[in-house]
């Protein structure tokens, strides 16, 4: 096992392009989100937060609840993800009034727990008398989990025990319910696997590692324990097909998986646990099956974009190769959570493509899951829009053609604002004698080990990285998978070690400086023509970024569009366009378009140039037609 352990968040700071959208998640992001949970975001649907969190704790007191709760299930989990991005925020950027509304909303919070460490709003309101009846629809598990989260995040950043003592007495209950009164059954959402070995590395409590193992252990050895469960209730949330094992990841056990499948972001978040997990207790089993999982999904069912979750039916995989364009669903918690999954993949064994993924689901869906204002958010990431099909027809429904500005189900905006203010326990690992430099990302940090490293860059549209590092011992500096050349230099020195599994090992004797130079040479990128829908299509990328086209740069009309891959594709940088991007210029021709549906005349073709721009930045222009994959002109 590689051993390698994720530095703290607030070892690290950030500048940059990194930078620059972390201060817009500190700026805009968190405060609206704040105004949200309040109720008192203008033209955003309710979301009553906060205040099922206060009437829960009437509830607790045995007051009246007030207006009860509202919402869904699984609602609690917004707060949990609001207070984690506003922890790393916080070590970002210390603001001692952001501080005292997390304090304010924690203690709000604390008041809602039962006396027995009981904390969901919604049984603690509604049904107190049916909690840990309906592990497949309740979410119960999946809320303690993302609120142990915001625990841990929130200690890390502040030295608060709050929240932590709060989720500590939370989960020696699940321990005590599952583990030592033999309750049985495992979380119909996972989330906790992954949320328990976080506080297990933080606070050392073995009684969290022995439930996620529980967890972990447990889930697909009784393929029928949700179909008793719903046969031993008249009620239920939302009406899940208990019978639908592979949907729930729950059909075989774990260890056994050879292929991803069901809910996407499900299957991530249990593989993040299951990853996490091996790598602590050295369990080459496991970590046999996820890379299994990482292979089925990273190889088979992945989108150039990183996007994963190809149909909107379960918000789902579906099967290998099955990556249509245009009706993708690839949900922006799907891309967050891969990451999570690369993330603690690399701390089985440092290998760059682990890494290369990380980047590529980073840079282009979960970035794209944001408005560049920061006000509005995608669910969904196609491929491919038309205006006047895709939000329209429906079998394009879920397909739309802007970002709303909230959602009834609001996990992806607070997940991309904890992910990016955390961008920085992904850029960066270490171990007793190497530091890892993951991600490309300028900035500050330093290291448990005493190393320091200063990175400076223009990246992702400047192809120059320079580290100037203080201490000893190694270097791991990763290698894109999609850079056809590079050059590294030491002190000024041409440094020419092989790359080892994707990065090169630098040693460091006091201080250094580090240039690595990557190739930013724009490329035609294709498809495997077992994906159906994109027989003789390209896609054009530059760096980490994939491109698209839309309308707004292409006369309205991209529909028309075939490129010319035997020429040169330009590069222009414009400060003014899309918050400053470099657009690509790419030969291209345009058919004319014909006066019947159908024509035996075969259209003519005029040359042009396609203009392409990145593809998060996508969709901040209004409403247009915007294509990643286009035809070849043969």
């Amino acid at each position: 096992m590689a051993e390698q352990n994720q530095i703290k968040q607030n070892a690290y700071r950030s500048d940059g392009f990194i930078g620059k959208y972390q201060r817009l998640v500190s700026d805009t992001v968190i405060p609206y989100q704040y105004k949200v949970l309040n109720d008192k975001a203008e033209g955003a649907e309710k979301s009553h937060v906060v205040q099922n969190f206060i009437n829960a704790g009437k509830a607790v007191r045995g007051e009246d609840p007030g207006d009860g709760f509202y919402g869904m299930v699984f609602q609690d989990s917004d707060a949990a993800k609001w207070i984690e991005a506003a922890a790393y925020s916080l070590a970002n950027f210390p603001d001692p009034a952001l501080e005292k509304q997390v304090d304010d909303l924690i203690d709000i919070i604390a008041a809602a727990q039962d006396e027995d460490g009981y904390l969901d709003t919604y049984f603690t309101i509604k049904d107190k008398d049916k909690r840990w009846m309906n592990l497949l629809e309740a979410h119960e598990l999946y809320c303690a989990g993302h609120m142990i989260e915001a625990a841990c995040a929130y200690y890390e950043s502040t030295g608060k025990m709050r929240l932590l003592d709060v989720m500590r007495k939370n989960a020696a209950l699940i321990y005590k319910v599952f583990v030592e009164d033999g309750h049985g059954g495992f979380p119909g959402h996972p989330e906790i696997e992954l949320a328990l070995m976080k506080m297990y590395h933080l606070t050392g409590d073995k009684k969290c590692l022995a439930l996620a193992e529980y967890f972990i252990n447990t889930r697909g050895t009784d393929p029928d324990y949700y179909r008793r469960e719903c046969d031993a209730r008249d009620w239920k949330v939302w009406g899940n097909d208990p019978g639908n094992g592979e949907y729930q990841q729950s059909n075989i056990p774990l260890r056994k998986a050879e292929r991803a499948a069901g809910h996407a972001v499900r299957a991530v978040y249990l593989y993040t646990g299951m990853a996490d997990l091996a790598a602590e207790t050295g369990d080459g089993e496991l970590f046999g099956a996820c890379r299994r999982l990482w292979d089925s999904i990273t190889k088979r069912q992945m989108y150039i974009t990183g996007g994963i979750g190809s149909t909107v039916h379960g918000e789902a995989f579906s099967v290998d190769f099955d990556l249509p364009p245009d009706t993708a669903y690839a949900e922006t918690c799907a891309s967050i959570g891969l990451m999570f999954f690369a993330s603690r993949m690399l701390e089985n064994e440092v290998n760059g493509e682990y890494a290369d993924v990380m980047e590529q689901a980073f840079y282009n869906t979960v970035l794209a899951g944001m408005q560049l204002d920061g006000k509005r958010f995608f669910y969904v990431n196609p491929l491919e829009v038309i205006p006047g099909i895709s939000g329209v027809s429906p079998t394009h429904r879920h397909d739309l053609t802007q970002r709303p500005g909230w959602y009834t189900c609001a996990c992806c905006p607070p997940n991309a604002a904890r992910l990016i203010s955390s961008f920085g326990k992904y850029a960066y690992g270490e171990n007793d004698d190497t530091v890892f430099c993951h991600l490309f990302a300028a900035g500050t940090v330093s290291f448990e080990n005493g190393m320091e490293l200063v990175c400076e860059t223009g990246y992702p549209y400047s192809f120059t990285v320079r580290y100037k590092v203080t201490g000893t011992g190694k270097v791991a500096v990763r290698i894109p998978h999609w850079s056809a050349e590079y050059s590294l230099a030491v002190n000024a020195e041409s440094f020419n070690d092989a790359p080892v599994d994707g990065y090169v090992y630098i040693p460091v004797h006091g201080e250094a400086e580090i240039i690595l130079t990557l190739d930013g040479t724009p490329r035609f990128v294709y498809a495997s023509p077992k994906v159906p829908r994109l027989t003789g299509c390209t896609a054009v990328c530059r760096g980490p970024l994939v491109y698209c086209f839309e309308g707004a740069d292409n006369d309205g009309d991209v529909l028309s569009l075939k490129l010319c891959t035997g020429g040169s594709i330009g590069v222009t940088e414009d400060p003014g366009l899309l918050g400053g991007t470099v657009k690509l210029a790419v030969p291209a021709v345009r058919v004319s378009q014909t006066e019947g549906l159908y024509t035996t005349s075969k259209p003519t073709e005029t040359p042009c140039t396609a203009y392409a721009v990145p593809y998060y930045a996508w969709g901040n222009r209004g409403e247009n037609q915007m294509r990643v994959w286009l035809p070849v002109n043969e």
